[in-house]
């Protein structure tokens, strides 16, 4: 049973915001500190990414557990989804078929943003809120600072090609004079 009324609840919900939350600003202090340089939410990409670093091609997506389902695992049983609580998130005992149908969406939505992304040619990384916990949160940052170096050396390395293989007709070293000198 939910200890708040319906109204409050409302209110509660209402005032998530989606853009600047802790998480994200988390993100955005370690990378900034570290010397990466972004956009934020631009507009033009598909799924609005938290974080656009266009020298890496990479968008850098930071979720809530909650809200985008981190480690739920949606079941098709029946005709309906069963959802089972993680360790970082627990879905409410009121109103459930809501929130279960909710987050679903929110998964495959995200999913489908990071294949149009990847169709585009853009790298995606995505950072969940309890990765973020002060236990986690240096490696965390350490492990995007590597992910996004190893995405830029990837990208810029020197293209190797192979010289043709010659046959063996084409080894034969041509005179200057041909025939027979007397």
């Amino acid at each position: 049973m939910d200890k708040l009324s319906a109204e409050q609840r409302h209110k509660n919900m209402a005032a998530i915001k989606s853009k600047d939350t802790k998480p994200e600003m988390i993100v955005r202090r370690g990378l900034w500190k570290r010397g990466f340089r972004y956009r934020l939410n631009h507009k033009r990409l598909p799924g609005h990414p938290d974080l656009v670093l266009r020298k890496y091609r990479t968008c850098i997506f930071v979720n809530g557990c909650f809200w985008h389902g981190h480690h739920i695992n949606l079941q098709f049983d029946d005709l309906q989804f069963t959802i089972e609580n993680s360790e970082c998130c627990k879905i409410p005992k009121t109103n459930r078929e809501f929130w279960v149908n909710k987050i679903r969406r929110n998964k495959e939505r995200d999913k489908e943003e990071q294949r149009k992304l990847a169709a585009m040619g853009w790298h995606c990384i995505t950072v969940w809120e309890c990765e973020l916990k002060p236990s986690k949160r240096e490696e965390t940052l350490e492990s995007i600072a590597f992910t996004l170096n190893h995405i830029w050396l990837q990208d810029h390395q020197p293209r190797i090609t192979a010289y043709p293989q010659q046959k063996e007709e084409d080894l034969q070293i041509p005179m200057a004079a041909e025939g027979d000198i007397v």
